[in-house]
């Protein structure tokens, strides 16, 4: 049951686009059946030679999230910053305008 909700929430995480961002809430709503927690462990869990870019996912207050350990993820922010991502100077990102808007809405064969 577990890989199953986690394999949605990675499919949802691998259409972030470069240079966005997703919030773990956001995650878990697009992805269905899941929390913002859910999201976070999953993260947590993505194994090192995968390809779905973790590192887009923050917190809703546009801050890279403390581990587990008590301190931020440094390489988290690298890349982020490597995509284009600007941090604050409180070390926040500016959802507003790196913040990802979705997935497209199916608008469905009629087109309303």
């Amino acid at each position: 049951m577990k890989e199953f909700m986690y394999d949605r929430i990675y499919s949802v995480v691998n259409i972030v686009p470069p240079g966005k961002v997703a919030t773990y809430g956001q995650i878990a709503r697009i992805a269905g059946r899941c929390s913002a927690r859910n999201v976070g462990y999953a993260m947590s869990s993505v194994p090192s030679e995968s390809d779905v870019p973790w590192h887009r996912v923050i917190n809703s207050r546009g801050s890279v999230s403390v581990r587990s350990h008590g301190e931020q993820c440094t390489a988290q922010r690298k890349m982020l910053e490597a995509e284009g991502i600007v941090f604050s100077i409180g070390g926040t990102v500016d959802l507003d305008r790196f913040g990802w808007e979705g997935p497209p809405r199916d608008t469905g064969s009629d087109g309303k």
